[in-house]
């Protein structure tokens, strides 16, 4: 039975290693007609890339994709579109002594009691280098949802690393591209993340982190009861991300701490006609169906598992041992996760326009 495919309509079937030769993402059910080349898709692996910051991995991987099927003069034919990006900086040395060993927090011993087997070199299909595939499926996904649904925008955010929070209350829109954080943010707050995040990594240690996806200009009416639900396949989308250990939607837990009259957004009538809502502590979804606003999503990462620092563990053969897990590793995956959770939220809200127009044509309930 192969798990490797998400998606009902727009489906993405990943495929790779950390370790091997290449990576990538075959991916079926993109509409016929959408304008598309490698350039469009290379600018979002660009901001996964390792490599860029010292807050990031060392591995220094270009992450060209190239588009081997599924488009031809500028355009998807309809068929599938199969995306390549190959390994190139490769240390599988730096794992040899870890090949009979399971390192804490690390998938290295699930896989093992589960198939037998596994890849220790950097993890295989457990690694974070998986996701660079998930990112090229996201870039065709987002230049259908242009052509579809022009207007929709999808961003991304980190809005805690461990101890330190974003202020709300100074949220800039703008700042989120202008920092290595992807911190709604100005100068001041960036630079007491670097701080913290430099004493973090000068520690040999890691620490988690919060991320918050937004999706602007998503039409009412997508997602389907019961079982196909939005909020239902953004979950599982982003719970499927690695390192991730909690997914919100809207107010999320904190929904847990609201009376009714706190929580139950207001409806009243726009001048447009449409309906408005006094605020989004939904989170753009009720009933598993999208309402109009902002569709945002929020995941926690663990720290990497990856650190210098020894920790307590088992070999192949059941002694005990002491592990220091060698290699370049994030000090905060967090970062990195930001552009992937983007790429999950652009595959899903694709896949549910696409169901939305086969079940329901597109046509809307009529208010007043």
């Amino acid at each position: 039975m192969s798990l490797n495919t998400f998606g009902h309509l727009f489906r993405v079937t990943t495929w790779g290693e950390s370790h091997g030769p290449a990576l990538g993402a075959t991916v079926d059910g993109c509409p016929p007609g959408i304008p598309l080349d490698e350039t469009m898709l290379q600018h979002w692996l660009d901001r996964r890339r390792p490599g860029q910051t010292k807050h990031t991995t060392q591995r220094q991987e270009p992450d060209r994709v190239r588009v081997l099927s599924g488009v031809f003069e500028g355009v998807t034919t309809g068929t599938p579109i199969q995306l390549m990006i190959e390994n190139t900086d490769q240390r599988s040395k730096d794992y040899g002594e870890i090949a009979q060993t399971f390192r804490p927090g690390h998938a290295d011993i699930t896989y093992h009691l589960k198939y037998g087997r596994r890849d220790y070199r950097g993890g295989g299909r457990s690694s974070a280098r998986e996701t660079a595939a998930r990112v090229a499926a996201g870039g065709v996904a987002r230049e259908a949802i242009k052509a579809l649904v022009p207007g929709c925008e999808i961003k991304g955010y980190m809005v805690q690393m461990g101890e330190v929070l974003i202020d709300r209350e100074a949220f800039d829109w703008d700042a989120i591209d202008a920092n290595p954080f992807w911190i709604p943010q100005g100068p001041d707050t960036v630079a007491k993340w670097d701080a913290y995040l430099s004493a973090i990594r000068k520690a040999q240690n890691s620490v988690g982190a919060a991320v918050e996806v937004v999706a602007r200009g998503v039409p009412a009416g997508l997602g389907a009861p019961v079982y196909g639900k939005l909020d239902t396949d953004l979950a599982a989308a982003m719970m499927s991300i690695n390192a991730v250990k909690g997914v919100e939607i809207g107010e999320g837990m904190a929904a847990a701490a609201l009376k009714g009259t706190e929580n139950a957004d207001e409806i009243f009538m726009g001048n447009d006609g449409q309906p408005v809502f006094s605020s989004n502590h939904a989170g753009g979804i009720l009933g598993g169906i999208s309402t109009g606003q902002d569709v945002v999503v929020r995941f926690a990462v663990k720290p990497t598992s990856s650190i210098l620092t020894p920790r307590q563990s088992i070999r192949l053969d059941g002694t005990a041992t002491e592990v220091i897990t060698k290699g370049r590793h994030d000090p905060c995956v967090g970062i990195r996760a930001v552009p992937v959770g983007e790429a999950m939220m652009a595959c899903v809200i694709l896949d549910h326009i696409l169901l939305d127009r086969g079940q329901t044509g597109g046509t809307r309930g009529k208010i007043g």
